[in-house]
């Protein structure tokens, strides 16, 4: 097999999360709010393994005529931002005026996040909030706070996507890899284990959500604040 048509393939595999973007879009219309997530987390982890792949082939010099910066973008909203958002009005947890205020702001603020060329860090971590959207809808299932509670943290991660406070990338990002890696894998496990069973309150998987979602989220900014030995 050429090199040329591995560097497709990896292409190809990116472009099965339209595909998984369309299941769970379809399950969120049905209310299917478990098998919804169970698609939102199938195509999370396509997204988390087709970088390395698209470096390993590099893909930019053997299949160039696809750009898989773009492809993957347009995946990521439909993922990350677009059906969450639809699945946190349509579910009830936020109805109303607050649910029309969470639509708009998550829509619009990501959509200028997704096409800042300044997302990047040169750790390869993101400046701001990466829009993991997706990642928040989904422990909001699984706590089920209050609409306000709900109101406020999509306001501040919103905000935070447009202030110089980093993020890490599982992957890309080196420093702390280490654990960083295994907690998003765990996050992506105790994810599919808690749409699994819809969201059983007495389930162990939401902790396993918690502990590993507040570690994604606050590890770039403590490294900002501990400074990396030389």
């Amino acid at each position: 097999m050429s090199i040329r048509f591995k560097a497709l393939l990896v292409h190809l595999f990116t472009a099965t999360g339209a595909v998984f973007a369309m299941l769970a879009m379809l399950a969120a219309v049905d209310g299917e709010w478990d098998l919804m997530f169970l698609w939102l987390v199938v195509a999370f982890f396509v997204d988390g393994i087709d970088g390395p792949l698209a470096r390993r082939y590099h893909v930019k010099v053997n299949a160039p005529e696809f750009d898989g910066v773009l492809l993957d973008l347009i995946i990521d909203y439909l993922t990350y931002v677009f059906i969450p958002a639809f699945a946190l009005f349509k579910s009830g947890l936020m109805d109303g005026w607050s649910g029309w205020a969470m639509i708009i702001i998550v829509t619009f603020a990501s959509a200028m996040y997704f096409s800042d060329t300044r997302m990047k860090t040169k750790d390869n971590s993101f400046s701001g909030f990466p829009g993991c959207f997706n990642m928040l809808v989904l422990v909001l299932f699984a706590l089920s706070p209050p609409w306000w509670v709900c109101l406020i943290i999509v306001t501040v991660l919103a905000v935070a996507m447009f202030v110089p406070i980093k993020f890490v990338h599982p992957v890309r990002t080196e420093r702390w890899r280490t654990i960083t890696l295994p907690m998003a894998l765990g996050w992506t496990f105790f994810a599919g284990w808690a749409a699994w069973v819809d969201f059983d309150s007495e389930s162990w998987a939401h902790w396993g959500l918690i502990v590993s979602s507040v570690y994604l989220v606050s590890a770039g900014a403590v490294q900002q604040l501990v400074p990396q030995r030389a």
